[in-house]
């Protein structure tokens, strides 16, 4: 089994929803691509969730997904527009999305939860959801603690519900050593924001390009909401603030906007730039077809070797 079992995709690879990123334009060319492409709702309103819907449906035929972060101030209306328009594929962040789950199914939505841990898996597979992604701390942006080494096999060995990976995923001997810890596709993110198609700004791609293993760090975790990011001016700000004692309301303030600031108008002092460690295996632009395509095939490469 493996995700084509479940969604009608070309390659077994989902793109993240990446808030602020993962726009209907860049979800599109993911979806035509072959892959699963995900509009975010992150940085949107309802009404701009409900519009972009709206306009990946112009944009492709092919299956594609939303996904929920149930902090938003507005998730109960954003809910109630994935049902309306009968998404084909939710996936959700940062909560629990028990009490939607079932209006979801009842209109032929596939539901996938992004989990960090397996006893969240658990939970999701009692609520009837179809499959997990798994993400490993190894991702950017808001992580969790496991690593995917020892998430993926701990999730698959508690749940009899499929098993998606995440974090740390940019190449064939990565995705296929997430199928042999169990997983039956893999999500990524990292690796798509050197993609033509991304809509963030050239400096932060380029950041991308330029990182080191040394420059990725970790932000928040004194606060309880670890995010990984790109070190610079304003993560070497942040982590003196928590050690300073700052609380997280402060920490919020300080850092609004800055996500924007990194993706829209390329300041890469003091913007967020959200990826995870996979980020010095990526050394060039290109377009998001030949990034998916190669991945496969080179997934494919690895596998024939090992089997041999």
């Amino acid at each position: 089994m493996d995700l084509r079992d479940i969604i009608d995709v070309k390659y077994p690879i989902i793109q993240g929803g990446m808030a602020n990123i993962a726009t209907a334009e860049f979800a599109a060319a993911v979806s035509n691509a072959g892959g699963l492409g995900l509009i975010a709702s992150g940085g949107l309103k309802p009404e701009g969730l409900r519009a972009e819907i709206e306009k990946i449906r112009t944009l492709t035929d092919k299956p594609f997904g939303v996904n929920l972060m149930l902090m938003n101030y507005h998730v109960q209306e954003m809910a109630e527009i994935i049902e309306e328009m009968r998404v084909p594929v939710v996936t959700t962040g940062a909560g629990n999305p028990g009490r939607y789950i079932s209006m979801w199914k009842n209109k032929g939505s596939v539901v996938i939860p992004v989990i960090a841990n397996p006893t969240m898996a658990l939970k999701m597979e009692r609520l009837g959801v179809d499959a997990v992604i798994a993400e490993g701390t190894e991702a950017g942006g808001h992580v969790g603690e496991m690593t995917t080494m020892t998430l993926i096999p701990q999730v698959k060995d508690r749940v009899n519900i499929p098993v998606i990976a995440a974090g740390g995923i940019a190449n064939g001997r990565q995705m296929y050593a997430a199928e042999v810890l169990g997983a039956i596709g893999v999500q990524v993110g990292t690796m798509l924001l050197v993609a033509d198609e991304c809509p963030i700004h050239d400096n932060y791609k380029d950041r991308i390009i330029k990182a080191k293993d040394t420059h990725i760090t970790v932000i928040g975790r004194i606060r309880g909401v670890p995010t990984r990011v790109i070190r610079n001016s304003m993560t070497n700000e942040y982590i003196n603030k928590e050690k300073e004692g700052w609380d997280l309301e402060q920490l919020e303030v300080f850092t609004m906007g800055a996500l924007r600031k990194a993706v829209q108008e390329g300041d890469m002092e003091q913007g967020s730039l959200m990826a995870g460690l996979v980020s010095p295996q990526i050394n060039e632009k290109k377009p998001v077809k030949d990034i998916i395509e190669e991945l496969y095939e080179d997934y494919l490469k690895v596998k024939e070797r090992m089997c041999k």
